[in-house]
């Protein structure tokens, strides 16, 4: 069997620069059918950070307030209540919780130090904590499912259809946002 070889080259562009190219060939694409193909892990998608300014503008403009018991913005003085280097996601994500809940929404923990460590942290900036109105835990309780309580402190833990964590410690919800809740 012959094996016809197809060059297509691919190229970035960039005011008319080419940035870089790539030669493929159906040679040899074709070359070893029985040689194994590596299984690729997804690779992570890129975090977008923001500054303290521009999420407090962002929760602002949806209408969500916050609360310090420090009355400060400090990220490293656990009284104080930050959103620097939060994600953009869990901004989007409380943003999106303020719509679909038509609930008043006071967030009461951003990024400060002082909450538990982890990958999916406070501090990793993948975690608010809000007020527990009986608006918001009604919303919660009613329209997200039960997934049992949260090893180590118990608290009862509800997940949300995107995937998102609300976990009820005892004077907030404790939400974990991996994603923006289908913005």
């Amino acid at each position: 069997m012959a094996v016809t070889s197809t060059r297509i080259r691919l190229g970035a562009l960039l005011g008319g620069a080419v940035l870089a190219t790539t030669v493929l060939t159906a040679q040899s694409a074709v070359a070893a059918p029985s040689a194994p193909v590596a299984a690729q892990a997804p690779s992570a998608a890129a975090v977008t950070k923001l500054s303290h300014s521009d999420a407090a503008n962002r929760l602002r403009g949806a209408g969500i307030s916050w609360t310090s018991s420090g009355g400060c913005s400090d990220r490293n003085n656990p009284t104080c209540t930050s959103f620097e280097q939060i994600n953009l996601t869990t901004v989007q994500g409380a943003i999106t919780l303020k719509g679909a809940t038509g609930c008043a929404l006071t967030i009461t923990g951003g990024t400060e130090t002082g909450h538990a460590s982890g990958t999916y942290s406070h501090w990793n900036g993948y975690k608010l904590d809000f007020s527990p109105t009986s608006c918001l835990s009604n919303y919660i309780t009613g329209t997200f499912t039960n997934i049992g309580p949260r090893p180590g402190d118990g608290a009862q833990q509800y997940k949300s259809g995107s995937g998102n964590i609300y976990a009820r410690e005892s004077n907030h919800w404790d939400v974990t946002y991996y994603n923006c809740g289908g913005c």
